[in-house]
């Protein structure tokens, strides 16, 4: 991280709605303007300190006297690099995608893209067309919790998108992450199986499947990609013809099916389990 020689300062108070600054910063709300402008937005004390920890530069602060006076060690920790602009808690609110932000917020470059492992990753998670941005930032932080190296995106939302990047409180920003059609999924899926890893998805009992296994009964030491699938529609079956095994998660009646960030989490902590010793259950 660069030199915490703390900011410039530009500019006096924002004090008003009009302002350009906070034209531009409502345009980051949307895919259009992020991409146009090569900006995200975060919101929050907790996503900055995340941001910080990652070495990652904040392009712009943006935060109201109150979080100043509040915040003066995260303050002094930005980088020389950042600009800081004052505005009131009306035009803070103004430019903010959140009902009550904390105080402030923040523009970031999209992390550049991670380098190519010099060997196939141990734990992949692919998801396909996932449409909830507070499931996929949830996903994003369990999968980096588990220890996942890459997260394979086939369309659905935006993983730069306000609501995801705070779901996710920053994993999205420290996860190698890369977007595919669904054609273009199924095309890699089928690369990872041909460098060794194992595809599994997770899957409900169906009349094409009756009785998956379950989850635990798998090595999930070994190098794998694990599949989840859309909220509503599950894996596509295009996509499952790429698989060489499926999972359950086995529970009661009660529920037809369980969210698929509520999935995830003992589907990709199974791995460490099994790591710290447990093994996987006999057949």
């Amino acid at each position: 991280m660069c030199a915490a020689t703390g900011p410039s300062e530009g500019g006096e108070l924002i004090s008003s709605r009009r302002n350009p600054l906070v034209a531009r910063l409502r345009q980051l709300h949307a895919p259009r303007g992020r991409r146009e402008q090569g900006l995200l937005l975060l919101e929050g004390s907790h996503l900055l300190q995340e941001t910080l920890q990652l070495g990652l530069v904040p392009e712009l602060v943006l935060a109201t006297p109150a979080w100043l006076e509040r915040q003066g060690a995260l303050w002094a920790a930005l980088p020389a690099a950042t600009l800081l602009r004052r505005a009131s808690e009306e035009v803070l609110a103004a430019a903010a995608s959140t009902d009550h932000p904390d105080g402030v917020l923040f523009t970031l470059t999209p992390p550049s893209p991670a380098p190519p492992l010099s060997r196939p990753p141990s734990l992949v998670l692919a998801l396909d067309r996932l449409q909830d941005p507070g499931n996929l930032g949830t996903l994003l932080r369990t999968a980096l919790a588990a220890g996942v190296e890459q997260v394979w995106l086939a369309e659905g939302a935006d993983p730069w998108q306000p609501k995801v990047l705070r779901a996710s409180s920053g994993a999205a920003l420290a996860l190698p992450l890369a977007r595919f059609s669904r054609s273009g999924l199924a095309d890699r899926l089928a690369a990872a199986r041909a460098e060794g890893l194992a595809v599994v998805a997770a899957v409900l009992p169906s009349p094409a499947c009756p009785a998956p296994p379950p989850y635990w009964q798998r090595d999930w030491r070994r190098p794998t990609v694990l599949l989840l699938g859309n909220e509503g529609a599950g894996v596509d079956p295009a996509l499952l013809e790429r698989v060489d095994a499926v999972v359950t998660i086995p529970h009661r009646s009660a529920v037809e099916s369980l969210n698929v960030a509520v999935a995830a989490a003992p589907l990709l902590l199974e791995r460490c389990r099994q790591a710290a010793g447990g093994g996987a259950a006999e057949v």
